[in-house]
């Protein structure tokens, strides 16, 4: 199958790899751009906290670029959302990565309160590493559940648009057999570009397949019957819908 990647580059060349292992053919397609902030970053790291919060890798790739303000941080519980930031803040050099089974907010939230349910509640704030835009849904559950918890922004997505030249062979010319969206500002954009508006009627026998509901609904309702959402909200089970 053509694949159409719809995710940020360093993610994407991972996707790609484990595509062509299953024998598909990946097509890239990054809409956004990471822009680090690794004095946000290393200002969060000097307050006083009890454990990290992550909810991307992109965190992670921000807190390696710190390099040695970071050694005396890797004794810090990292909490983080998927397997794939598990292993980018173990990849950053962290002793100490809990995993949420799921790929959102509340499911991080869900560990970090299950987790102090067995362990105690520690006397510093939990420090979460965030990105921008992205979901409150995260330190809405925190709050909720009376979690103390600072956010600082380290990173954040800044939308680009490809040339019309460069997108046209990608979803015109050799129209995709299925599109990988891993988030909601991926689909938005993916569906705001002039050139997929003009070309919807090509795309018609593409099966957009999603990680999760909330991803999915930013897929036109045109496009309803086409769309398929992962059981498991991980790169493994949309792959698993190939």
């Amino acid at each position: 199958m053509r694949v159409l990647v719809v995710r940020p580059q360093a993610s994407a060349e991972k996707t790609a790899a484990k595509l062509k292992a299953l024998h598909h053919t990946p097509v890239l397609l990054s809409l956004v751009v990471p822009v680090h902030d690794a004095v946000a970053a290393t200002a969060g790291l000097a307050r006083r906290h009890s454990a990290i919060a992550i909810t991307s890798a992109e965190a992670a790739h921000v807190l390696r670029s710190i390099g040695g303000e970071l050694d005396r941080h890797l004794l810090t519980t990292v909490f983080a959302v998927g397997r794939a930031t598990a292993r980018a803040a173990t990849e950053a050099g962290f002793r100490t990565v809990l995993a949420a089974e799921g790929s959102d907010g509340n499911s991080l939230a869900d560990l970090i309160i299950r987790h102090r349910q067995d362990f105690g509640v520690p006397p510093e704030p939990l420090l979460y590493l965030a990105g921008s835009p992205r979901s409150h849904q995260f330190e809405t559950r925190l709050a909720a559940a009376g979690v103390a918890h600072e956010t600082v922004e380290c990173y954040r997505m800044e939308p680009t648009r490809p040339k019309r030249s460069m997108l046209k062979p990608l979803i015109v010319d050799e129209r995709p057999d299925a599109i990988l969206f891993y988030s909601r500002e991926s689909a938005r954009h993916f569906f705001e570009l002039p050139l997929v508006g003009e070309s919807l009627d090509s795309l018609g026998n593409t099966l957009f397949l999603c990680i999760s509901r909330n991803v999915a609904a930013m897929v036109p309702e045109r496009f309803s019957k086409s769309v398929v959402v992962s059981t498991t909200p991980t790169e493994e089970g949309l792959l698993d819908l190939l």
